[in-house]
C-alpha cells in the first residue's frame, strides 16, 4: 500500500524487487521506516507469518544483521518481534544475505487486513550504526485449530522471591476465545516432581487468562498448559549483594543477543538473580566510524539501563576500525593515539570497568604480545586521564581476557603491563568432551602462579569467562538432564574459582545463545529461566559477600567442601560429591536451588550448610586507591616492523613456534615513542638484543616527542651467522627521560626466517 523504504531490484527476489533499507538517517516525520501491506485473508483466524528478510543477528550462512522488526495488524499496537538468537541462528538461507524467518503468529479477520512492518531501532553493523532491513516477501499460513477454539501459545510466570505474594500464571492463546472455557495446568520442580495443579479460565473474547499459583519454596519450576510449557524461578527470600561489591557476573553482549524491547526486563532479571556485574561491549568501528567522530548513544543507553538495575558494567574494547589499521597492525590501530583517545572517550560514559580486549591470544591475526602490550598501555592511560573529563574516578582498568596461558601472554607481561591495570583477567572452560560431569579447569591455578611470578600477587584476578560447552539440539537446545549438568557446574565452577583466589567470576553467557552446536545461556530460547538461573540466585543469596575461608575439614572421602564468610555473621559450607555420601555438619541445610532441606547427604548437586559465626575481617573486593603513574610511565614504546617481517598468524592459538617477527639477517625497523603527557619530552632509547644480534640506530637514539605526540626512531637489526634460523630470541628496548627516570621497556620476540 505505502512505504518510505527504498525499493531495489534483484532477479533473485520475488518479481525481481525487494525493500532495501540501509541508512543512518532517521525516518522523515519520526514515524520510523515502514511498509504497509493490504492482505486479503480467505477466512478469519490465526496465521503463521514467515518472511524472506535479513535476520537481526548473525547466522551460520551470513554475517549480515538487520534491525529488529515491529509488527502491527490492522489498528492494533506495534509489537517487536523479539525472538532470541537461537531462533534466528537456525533460520534457513534464502538468497544473498536474506533468510527464511519465522516471525510468529498474527490474528487476521476474514477479508481485508492491513499488516504494517516498521523499523525504529538501528543495528550495529561492521563499521556503523544504521537502520537496516532487506525484505523480499512474506507469507501467511492459516493455523487450523481443534473445534475452532484458540489454543495456548505461551505460558509465563514472573520471577519472584520466596515470601512475596503468590505469583500469577499467565496463559496467552493464539487467538480470541469464542466462548469461556477452562484449561488445566501442572507445575513440576527441577526434579520433575509435581508440586501444583489446577485450572485457568479464558473468557469469551479474551486472548489471555491468569490464575494465582500457590506459594512455592525457592527453586526452578516448569509449568505446562495443554502441551505448552513454560519455566519460572522462585528466588531465595534473602537478596544478594548487588553492584560493584559483588563477586559474581555474567557475560551479555546486548547489541547482538538481547532485542531492544527486552533489555530492561532482562536487566531486572539479572539483578534479581544476583549478577552484580555484567560484561558487555560495543563495536569500536561502529562507535568511531571516522577518526574523532563518536557514535556511542545506543550503547550508552544500554549501559544506563543495566546500571538502573544495580548492575556494575565491565565493557570490553573491541578490535579497531579498518581506517585505523594497517596490514601489519591488524587488529590494533597503527597509531596508538587512537587507542588512547577512544578509551578516554569510553571512560567518559562511566562504566565501572573497561577490559582492554577479548582473547587476543587466540585470534587469527598476526598480532604479538609486545604489540598488544603497547596498546594496553596507551588505552589504560586514556582511561586514567579521563579523570580530567569527569567529576568521578575513571573506570577500573582490566587486562585483556586471556584464553590460555602461553607465549602471547608471557610476552605481554614481560612488557610490564601490570602496573597500568587494576585487575588481571583470564578465561577458563572445561574440556568440551566432559558432557556429563564437567571439571573446573586448571586455568585459575596457572594464572595465579603467573601473577606471583610477575610480582602481581596483590592484584585481583578476574575470571571474566567461565562456562560449559554443552552440545545443543537444533530447535530443542538442552535436555532436562543437560540443564541439571549446567546448573551443577555453574555452582561448582563459581565456588572453585573463588576458592582458587579469584576476586570475581563471570559466567558465559546470560542471554540465550546457540553457537556452532553448543548452547550457552541461563535462559531458554523464549527468555525463560533455566535451572542454572535459579542455582545462580541461590548461590549469590546464600554466599553473600563470598569471602573464601578455606576447605572444610574432616569430610568423608570424595566429598568436596568449601567454606565462605557471607559477611553477615555466617559461615557457609558448599559441599558436593560424585555420589550420595552422608556427612555430619551442624547448621541449616539448603539444596542447589536454595530450598531449606533436612539432610546429611551430599551428591553431585551442591548443598549449602549455614551456621552462625562471628564476623571476621575479610579482604575487600572494591577498588583500592591507584598509584599515580609517573611522566616516564606515560611514555609508551612500540616496536614496528614492516608487513613482510610480521609474525606468523596465531591460527586461533594453535600456531607452532617460532612466533616472533620474521627478520632477514639485516632488517630495518622502527621504535615508535608515544608521549601521553602534557609537555614535550626527550627520550633516549637503548637496545638490548640477545647474544648474536646487534642493533644500531640509523640516526640518533634520542628523540624529542611533543605532548600527545609520536616520534619514530629507526634502527637496523643484524643477526650474525651464529644465530640459527627459526628460533625466537628476545629483543628489548629500554628508555629514559632527561631526568634519568626509566620508561617501561618494549620486549619482542624475533627470529631469522
Amino acid at each position: 500500500m505505502r512505504t518510505n523504504i527504498p525499493v531495489a531490484r534483484d532477479r533473485r527476489a520475488s518479481r525481481g524487487r525487494y525493500l532495501a533499507l540501509l541508512t543512518a538517517e532517521e525516518a522523515p516525520g519520526g514515524s520510523g521506516w515502514f511498509a504497509a501491506y493490504r492482505v486479503r485473508a480467505p477466512e478469519g483466524g490465526v496465521y503463521a507469518l514467515t518472511a524472506v528478510a535479513t535476520a537481526p543477528v548473525e547466522t551460520p550462512h551470513t554475517e549480515a544483521a538487520g534491525s529488529y522488526l515491529r509488527l502491527r495488524v490492522n489498528d492494533g499496537p506495534f509489537t517487536e518481534v523479539s525472538r532470541s538468537q537461537p531462533y534466528w541462528y537456525e533460520s534457513r538461507p534464502a538468497w544473498g544475505d536474506l533468510s527464511v524467518l519465522e516471525l510468529g503468529e498474527v490474528e487476521l479477520r476474514g477479508g481485508e487486513n492491513t499488516v504494517t512492518l516498521r523499523v525504529t531501532e538501528p543495528v550495529v553493523l561492521d563499521d556503523t550504526t544504521a537502520y537496516m532491513l532487506s525484505l523480499d516477501r512474506f507469507t501467511l499460513t492459516l493455523r487450523r485449530r481443534p473445534a475452532g477454539q484458540p489454543v495456548p501459545r505461551e505460558v509465563s510466570v514472573p520471577v519472584h522471591r520466596h515470601g512475596d505474594p503468590a505469583p500469577p500464571l499467565r496463559v496467552r492463546f493464539d487467538g480470541r476465545a469464542t466462548r469461556s472455557r477452562h484449561v488445566r495446568y501442572t507445575v513440576t520442580d527441577h526434579h520433575g516432581q509435581r508440586v501444583a495443579a489446577g485450572r485457568v479460565t479464558v473468557r469469551a473474547g479474551d486472548t489471555t487468562a491468569t490464575v494465582r499459583l500457590p506459594r512455592l519454596p525457592p527453586g526452578h519450576y516448569r509449568v505446562e498448559v495443554e502441551g505448552v510449557g513454560g519455566r519460572f524461578a522462585c528466588l531465595p527470600q534473602r537478596p544478594p549483594v548487588i553492584g560493584a561489591a559483588s563477586r559474581f557476573g555474567v557475560n551479555l553482549w546486548v547489541s547482538s543477543l538481547v532485542p531492544p524491547s527486552r533489555i530492561d526486563e532482562f536487566a531486572r532479571a539479572l539483578g534479581q538473580m544476583g549478577a552484580g556485574w555484567v560484561r558487555d561491549g560495543q563495536s569500536w568501528p561502529a562507535a568511531e566510524p571516522k577518526p574523532g567522530a563518536y557514535d556511542t548513544a545506543r550503547h550508552d543507553r544500554v549501559t544506563r539501563a543495566l546500571g538502573a538495575h544495580g548492575l556494575a558494567v565491565l565493557d570490553v574494547v573491541s578490535p579497531a576500525p579498518e581506517w585505523a589499521m594497517t596490514e601489519a597492525s591488524l587488529p590494533l590501530p597503527a597509531d596508538l593515539r587512537h587507542a588512547y583517545r577512544y578509551a578516554r572517550r569510553l571512560a567518559q560514559a562511566a562504566p565501572d570497568a573497561l577490559q582492554l580486549s577479548n582473547e587476543p591470544d587466540v585470534d587469527t591475526t598476526r598480532s604479538t604480545g609486545d604489540a598488544h602490550a603497547a596498546f594496553v598501555k596507551a588505552a589504560a592511560l586514556g582511561i586514567r586521564d579521563a579523570a580530567e573529563d569527569t567529576a568521578g574516578q575513571p573506570p577500573l582498568v582490566v587486562l585483556p581476557g586471556i584464553a590460555q596461558s602461553g607465549t602471547f601472554q608471557d610476552l605481554m607481561l614481560d612488557n610490564d603491563v601490570v602496573r597500568y591495570a587494576d585487575a588481571w583477567a583470564f578465561h577458563g572452560y572445561p574440556d568440551p568432551a566432559e558432557q556429563d560431569d564437567p571439571q573446573f579447569p586448571g586455568a585459575a591455578a596457572e594464572q595465579h602462579e603467573l601473577a606471583r611470578r610477575y610480582g602481581a600477587s596483590g592484584m585481583p584476578l578476574w575470571m571474566t569467562e567461565c562456562g560449559a560447552f554443552l552440545d545443543a539440539r537444533p530447535r530443542l537446545d538442552l535436555t532436562p538432564a543437560q540443564e541439571v549438568v549446567q546448573a551443577r557446574y555453574l555452582v561448582r565452577s563459581m565456588v572453585e574459582g573463588l576458592a582458587a583466589g579469584n576476586a570475581r567470576q563471570f559466567w558465559f553467557a546470560g542471554p540465550p545463545l546457540h553457537d556452532d552446536g553448543v548452547y550457552f545461556g541461563l535462559f531458554d530460547r523464549d527468555f525463560q529461566p533455566l535451572p542454572a538461573y535459579a542455582a545462580f540466585a541461590a548461590l549469590t543469596s546464600l554466599l553473600g559477600e563470598a569471602h573464601f575461608v578455606g576447605t572444610a575439614p574432616r569430610l568423608p572421602t570424595d566429598v568436596s567442601g568449601f567454606v565462605f564468610d557471607s559477611g553477615r555473621g555466617e559461615r557457609v559450607t558448599v559441599l558436593w560429591a560424585p555420589r550420595s555420601v552422608r556427612f555430619d555438619l551442624p547448621g541449616a541445610a539448603y539444596d542447589m536451588m536454595g530450598r531449606r532441606i533436612v539432610t546429611g547427604t551430599s551428591s553431585p548437586d551442591p548443598v549449602y550448610v549455614v551456621v552462625p559465626a562471628a564476623a571476621s575481617p575479610a579482604p575487600a573486593v572494591h577498588r583500592t586507591p591507584r598509584r599515580p603513574l609517573s611522566p616516564a610511565e606515560h611514555i609508551v614504546l612500540s616496536q614496528r616492523y614492516s608487513a613482510r617481517d610480521a609474525a606468523p598468524g596465531k591460527d586461533n592459538g594453535d600456531a607452532p613456534p617460532p612466533l616472533g617477527y620474521r627478520l632477514s639477517r639485516r632488517t630495518r625497523m622502527t621504535v615508535d615513542v608515544y608521549n601521553f603527557t602534557g609537555s614535550a619530552r626527550h627520550v633516549t632509547l637503548t637496545p638490548r638484543p640477545a647474544p648474536g644480534w646487534s642493533v644500531r640506530p640509523r640516526r640518533e637514539a634520542c628523540a624529542r616527542v611533543p605532548a600527545q605526540g609520536r616520534t619514530g626512531v629507526g634502527f637496523t637489526v643484524t643477526a650474525d651467522r651464529s644465530v640459527p634460523r627459526r628460533t625466537d630470541h628476545r629483543l628489548a628496548f629500554t628508555a629514559a627521560l632527561d631526568d634519568g627516570s626509566e620508561v617501561p621497556a618494549s620486549v619482542a620476540l624475533v627470529h631469522v626466517k
